[in-house]
């Protein structure tokens, strides 16, 4: 596979990012009997994450669907590091931080300044532009797009990103270690949003822009797209969810990326987040959870 790892052998993962992202990553790659390296900024940090995982893993015990055996030999194969160095020996690097170009570029700069020959280094991104990122690489044709979907234990979808420099090896891998996480993997090429942000933010922006024009209440917008169209949960309450900040930063991304005034965000989305209203993280979203 042209120097490139065959994701169907046992390799080492390394995770970027401990944080919710990047600890979903390391859980299902250690379930599934890789080896990995989770890092980020400092011990705290790294604690946390695998703190986070223990506790995931504890709660499958209980539920009977892992045994305590297999809890801890996932854990066993779960380092923690702060350094960069601890990447070295890894074939699979994925950073998993937050959705911020200049942070995201920085912390590529660093992986593959110092990934072994071979290794593939992706991208968790989902609304960045893989080919942008991929400027920054030394080796760019072994630079994918792997954006899991939160939380990343429950969800079976991972969109394999083609940058327009990543070669055709690098994406059968990508799509090799989804498959080998029990993830269904769909290979898209490079646009903003990709296939899911492409078609679900704009739903949820347009729920919003109905809200706003006052047909109807949040609840029963929830309610009629649950039952007219099957959606386990409606687009408002699934907006708090994701965050507003979150549907605005995409929604803008998109307006300004095709220029077209069909992904103009909803006045009053960007009014709730200047309020400090952005759903649940906040308390308050168009529900209120505090």
């Amino acid at each position: 596979m042209d120097n490139v790892h065959d994701m169907n052998n046992a390799q080492t993962i390394g995770v970027i990012g401990a944080g919710t992202m990047g600890n979903g990553i390391a859980q299902v790659c250690a379930l599934a009997g890789l080896p990995v390296v989770m890092l980020d900024v400092d011990d705290k940090r790294v604690a946390r994450g695998r703190d986070a995982i223990a506790t995931a893993l504890e709660r499958l015990v209980k539920k009977s669907r892992l045994s305590a055996g297999e809890r801890d030999a996932a854990l066993g194969r779960l380092r923690g590091a702060t350094d960069y160095g601890a990447l070295g020996d890894c074939d699979f690097i994925v950073e998993a931080a937050t959705e911020d170009e200049p942070l995201k570029l920085g912390i590529l700069r660093q992986a593959d300044a110092l990934a072994k020959e071979g290794a593939i280094v992706a991208t968790n991104t989902s609304s960045i532009s893989i080919t942008k990122l991929a400027a920054a690489m030394r080796r760019p044709g072994q630079f994918v797009g792997l954006h899991f979907f939160n939380p990343v234990p429950l969800m079976a979808l991972v969109e394999v990103v083609r940058g327009r420099a990543t070669g055709a090896a690098s994406v059968e891998a990508a799509v090799a270690l989804a498959m080998r996480l029990g993830k269904t993997p769909v290979v898209v090429e490079d646009s903003p949003g990709f296939v899911v942000n492409r078609l679900l933010c704009p739903m949820l922006n347009e729920a919003v822009l109905a809200y706003g024009e006052g047909i109807a209440t949040a609840a029963d917008i929830d309610e009629a797209m649950k039952l007219g169209c099957n959606h386990p949960i409606g687009p408002l309450a699934l907006a708090d969810l994701i965050g507003l900040d979150v549907v605005l930063a995409v929604m803008e991304v998109f307006h300004r990326e095709f220029k077209d005034p069909k992904y103009r965000p909803a006045p009053l989305l960007g009014e709730m987040v200047a309020e400090g209203k952005l759903g649940r993280k906040s308390g308050r979203g168009f529900y209120n959870y505090s």
